[in-house]
């Protein structure tokens, strides 16, 4: 479970909007399983349902920007020391304003403060993770991610997502 704690950014230029980065709620599952189903069309992200979400609404953020939710990303934990960075999303109006790594940025705050060494994802989008002080590494270096999720996805056996980690210790 996510400590309940939110980011605003302080330094936004006279004139720019407010972004705020804050745990989910059970009212955010609706716009998040918007976000994530039309990422899950493109291939991008693994699908999840309305119900899924409502479960694991404790593992979410979300980000607004003047009370509009533009992003998303969760935390989930695959052992005692290590946790994956999933369903990092962004609308367009969100994109280029430094929202996503604001979302990374708090998800990796609450890693550190469960006292997990290593935060991982899978992705297209390497170049984020790479500006975010990540490393690319090799997927098989990471089972509990083959076995929690791998197994039931259908590019299990043609995987063309990036492995990606930053040690947090």
């Amino acid at each position: 479970m996510l400590v309940k704690t939110e980011m605003i950014r302080q330094s936004a230029p006279a004139g720019e909007s407010k972004v705020i980065c804050r745990n989910a709620t059970v009212e955010d599952v609706e716009p998040l399983y918007l976000m994530i189903e039309e990422y899950a069309q493109r291939g991008i992200m693994l699908p999840r349902s309305r119900q899924a979400l409502t479960r694991q609404i404790d593992q979410f953020v979300i980000a607004e920007i003047d009370g509009m939710f533009v992003g998303c990303g969760s935390l989930f934990r695959l052992g005692n020391d290590l946790v994956e960075v999933r369903s990092i999303g962004l609308r367009d109006e969100g994109k280029g304003k430094g929202v996503g790594s604001m979302i990374l940025e708090k998800l990796t705050e609450e890693a550190r403060r469960q006292g997990i060494p290593k935060i991982m994802a899978l992705t297209y989008a390497v170049d984020f993770f790479l500006r975010n002080g990540f490393t690319v590494v090799e997927k098989e270096i990471f089972p509990e991610k083959v076995w929690t999720d791998c197994v039931n996805c259908k590019k299990q056996h043609a995987c063309d997502e990036i492995a990606v980690m930053k040690r947090l210790d």
